[in-house]
């Protein structure tokens, strides 16, 4: 699955460990996310996310 970044604060979201906190289980994608989803760490919506194109462990 594509991981994805938030533009404004620099978090990554993967989809194999999900946000369970903000009640996304592990294996939701991000693309079929429910829109009130917001980056965990800054609170930005979806639209401030991008696909990473790394494969690069965080």
């Amino acid at each position: 699955m594509m991981r994805y970044m938030c533009l404004l604060c620099g978090y990554t979201y993967d989809p194999e460990k999900g946000d369970p906190k903000g009640g996304l289980v592990p294996g939701t994608d991000l693309a079929t996310a429910p829109r009130e989803w917001v980056c965990p760490r800054c609170g930005a919506d979806q639209d401030k996310f991008a696909m990473r194109d790394d494969d690069d462990d965080e």
